[in-house]
């Protein structure tokens, strides 16, 4: 079967098998930062925006996502460094391999509720899984970077 997805900004066309899911499909087409963790839809690991919604690859099958946008990490790369390379300053983040899932449902947070409570920030915290952490270092750093940005608006503004 032929489907068309617009993957990060650009057109990717391809016959595919009808059971193969949208992991295999972007990870096919370079796309790394998208995990395997669990296969079970728990983890988060695999997250992508879904025409704008974050969504678990690993249960979404690729024809699914045919004639829509498809957004992985490498797709958010300027949204997402400064986020990320505060995370690491933190400390908040330990061997790396939960990040692109973490940051991802941390841009689509923001995205949605630019001031979350620790409540709401727990709650997209809980749909991705850190084998490492506590996931007080990650909530931490959230709250850090919610007042380094506040602080940075504030002084733009003085």
């Amino acid at each position: 079967m032929e489907i068309s997805i617009k993957l990060n900004g650009k057109i990717v066309s391809d016959n595919i098998d009808a059971d193969m899911l949208l992991i295999d499909f972007v990870r096919k087409h370079g796309c790394l930062s998208v995990k395997r963790g669990c296969d079970t839809s728990n983890c988060g690991l695999c997250t992508v925006f879904l025409d704008n919604k974050p969504v678990l690859s690993c249960s979404v099958l690729a024809m699914k996502a045919n004639g829509k946008e498809v957004t992985t990490l490498e797709g958010l790369q300027e949204e997402a460094i400064d986020f990320g390379q505060f995370i690491a300053e933190q400390g908040a983040e330990q061997c790396g391999f939960c990040n692109p899932g973490f940051i991802m449902n941390t841009i689509a947070l923001l995205r949605e509720n630019p001031n979350p409570t620790d409540e709401e920030i727990k709650e997209y915290l809980a749909g991705n899984l850190c084998r490492c952490s506590g996931y007080e270092g990650q909530l931490r750093g959230i709250k850090n970077f919610l007042k380094r940005r506040d602080e940075k608006a504030q002084n733009e503004i003085c």
